[in-house]
């Protein structure tokens, strides 16, 4: 079943390199980055749920402080407090886990479709010599780093000191598993959070002002 699932990913960016061929422009980077589009399109509508949910904590945590506050030697009369505040906001706090745990397997397969797909050419794109092996320049792999802090960077509100940590951590350990990556794969990485970076900043424009929205 995953292989089937993996194969018809491949066969998607099989797709879209023959498009590219069509128009005269055939190359695997760029069949990678369209491929991304239309997968991040056809997600956007968890996406969204994701953010919008992450959105309304976000709005709640001045309210929520106050409660955890008010109550932190009362943990039954807080997690009721809690649920009230969620209900009367309109707010899931599981809203924003549904919507990830789906993306995952999709995101799991597109991982390895591209990590094994087999090349009929040696895949050239910009200044990569070939997208089936790591980018010995580094410039992928940290642009890999610096996109993922930028959009971890977009959606933190309350910097605890573990935010912090992982605001620096996690970059820092994408940009170092990319370096080992086949450069296609790190280019669809790439890709795929400049394209989350535009999503969330189009949905955080706007403060969520109606009750409901952040479900």
């Amino acid at each position: 079943m995953v292989d089937y699932g993996i194969g018809i990913l491949q066969d998607i960016l099989t797709f879209f390199y023959h498009l590219t061929e069509i128009v005269g422009l055939a190359n695997y980077g760029l069949a990678i980055v369209l491929m991304t589009i239309v997968i991040k399109m056809a997600l956007y509508p968890l996406t969204a749920k994701q953010v919008r949910s992450m959105k309304g904590l976000q709005i709640l945590q001045p309210k929520m402080k106050e409660l955890q506050e008010k109550y932190k030697d009362k943990p039954e009369k807080l997690k009721k407090e809690m649920a009230v505040l969620y209900q009367e906001a309109g707010v899931n706090p599981l809203a924003g886990c549904l919507p990830l745990l789906v993306q995952m397997p999709i995101l799991i397969g597109i991982f390895y479709a591209i990590r094994d797909f087999s090349y009929v050419n040696i895949p050239t794109f910009l200044w990569v010599k070939d997208l089936s092996q790591a980018d010995p320049t580094y410039i992928l792999p940290v642009l890999s780093a610096a996109s993922t802090y930028w959009m971890q960077k977009q959606t933190s509100t309350e910097m605890t000191q573990q935010n912090k940590m992982m605001l620096i951590f996690m970059p820092l350990f994408i940009g170092y598993i990319s370096t080992t990556f086949p450069a296609g794969l790190v280019v669809y990485w790439v890709m795929s959070n400049i394209i989350q970076i535009a999503q969330q900043w189009w949905m955080y424009r706007e403060p969520a002002v109606n009750k409901g929205e952040a479900n």
